[in-house]
């Protein structure tokens, strides 16, 4: 995740306008390694301490696109559109996993 990025998810994690309960990251990178370090990044601070979230844990619930259970909270046309054919080819059960097992970890303080 670029140091841009951070900052914004930083700067709207930290506003006085929005709780942090309303709050959550969905992140679409095909590369799901890559997509792993961005979520532990707005949990648990930048891994790699280079950008604006080096030892700044958020802990933010974080999805990936493609988990499952998220499919069925954007409409059907918008998901087929953007994400349909990425979704047939990815393992999308996996994803699912991984997420998941993040927002645990988070969840278990």
């Amino acid at each position: 995740m670029d140091p841009e990025s951070q900052r914004n998810i930083r700067k709207i994690a930290e506003s006085d306008d929005v709780s942090r309960d309303d709050i959550i990251v969905i992140l679409g990178a095909s590369d799901i390694e890559g997509a792993e370090i961005s979520a532990e990044t707005v949990t648990f601070g930048d891994p790699s301490y280079t950008g604006p979230l080096a030892g700044v844990p958020l802990g933010l619930p974080v999805y990936h696109i493609l988990e499952p259970g998220l499919k069925s909270s954007i409409p059907e046309a918008v998901y087929d559109e953007n994400v349909g054919i990425w979704a047939m080819a990815a393992d999308t059960e996996e994803i699912g996993k991984r997420f998941k097992a993040i927002r645990e970890k988070v969840a278990k303080g």
